[in-house]
């Protein structure tokens, strides 16, 4: 097991610190962005710009790509808007090195799910079941999409870009478990860890602010004993290339005119942008792919994104209560 593991970490590390770099300079760029901007996209102080992009969205087909500024509504902080804490989030390179970062990682997550757990969806959710979309394509990892709009989700028109944190993986036999039994398992090998830090501060992705993880016990797979990681995208890792897919084929249709659609909406579609800064590129690509085919995005989350040059309509205000009112328009 041990040199299967110094072979996987070196197969990876090439591709985790190429995803640094890009991670470093779409920062760079979304500061940029802010500074560069001599005339701001349009926000909602301009009555005019948001019911122009409300009239944009009411009627056409929509694919709708979410970030972590949906969630916050729930109690889930995200990190990227004004205020938000600092985030150094662990790599994949760096979860399979060694057993002290796979403790640190699970010592945190444990006391992070028991929060993230525990939420429930927001209005915002809620709106996005009514609006309906042709997909909805999130960057969450909370599931709470999928509690929302059961029906969308059964129907296939949810794709969890990164995973689910619900979900947790056996990287040598790839079995696929749900995260409560492991929840359950570490609390039995940790009485008492919980109770401990319960006075810790909560960060995005189910984390939080805890360095003193020596003492906490991992457990492993209980089919092959093999390491087990949450079934979500670290950095580092890339997205599924069918999920990417699938994301693309619905962007790519939104440029077709004039379909005969389930819900009969006609004209071509738009790309609704809610709660991501688009920092990184599993989420931009969509946007950029958009733009140059043409396609009306609208980018709604306070504080710049990478996209904002890329948008019709960049509107600064809270997601639940543009989604709301969205979903008003279009009942």
């Amino acid at each position: 097991m041990r040199a299967s593991q110094g072979g996987i970490a070196t197969a990876y590390r090439a591709s985790s610190e190429r995803c640094q770099r890009r991670e470093v300079r779409a920062q760079r760029a979304t500061r940029g962005a802010e500074l560069r901007r001599a005339t701001p996209a349009p926000e909602a102080s301009n009555t005019d710009s948001y019911a122009a992009a409300l009239a944009l969205l009411q009627d056409r087909r929509l694919v709708v790509l979410t970030g972590a500024g949906v969630s916050t509504d729930s109690g889930i902080p995200d990190y990227r808007s004004p205020g938000s804490p600092s985030r150094q989030p662990m790599t994949y390179q760096q979860f399979i090195s060694g057993p002290q970062e796979r403790q640190r990682y699970w010592a945190r997550s444990h006391l992070g799910w028991r929060r993230m757990g525990s939420a429930v969806p927001n209005a915002g959710h809620r709106a996005l079941a009514a609006i309906d979309p042709e997909l909805l394509i999130t960057q969450n990892v909370d599931g709470l999409h999928e509690q929302a709009a059961p029906e969308l989700a059964s129907g296939g028109r949810i794709v969890t870009l990164h995973g689910r944190v619900s979900d947790v993986i056996c990287l040598s036999c790839r079995t696929l478990s749900p995260r409560r039994d492991l929840q359950e398992r570490m609390e039995a090998l940790n009485a008492g860890w919980a109770e401990a830090h319960a006075d810790v501060e909560s960060r995005p992705d189910g984390d939080v602010a805890l360095e003193e993880t020596q003492d906490f016990v991992v457990p492993d797979c209980e089919i092959c004993g093999g390491i087990l990681k949450p079934d979500v995208v670290f950095f580092g890792e890339n997205v599924p290339k069918d999920r990417v897919a699938r994301c693309m084929a619905a962007v790519d249709a939104l440029a077709e005119p004039g379909l005969e659609l389930r819900d009969e909406r006609q004209g071509k579609g738009v790309l609704l942008v809610a709660g991501s800064s688009l920092a990184v590129m599993s989420g931009y690509r969509f946007v950029r792919r958009a733009a140059k085919a043409g396609i009306p995005v609208v980018i709604v989350n306070r504080g710049a994104t990478r996209g904002d040059e890329d948008a019709a309509y960049k509107l600064e205000v809270g997601t639940s209560e543009f989604l709301t009112t969205l979903a008003s328009r279009r009942a």
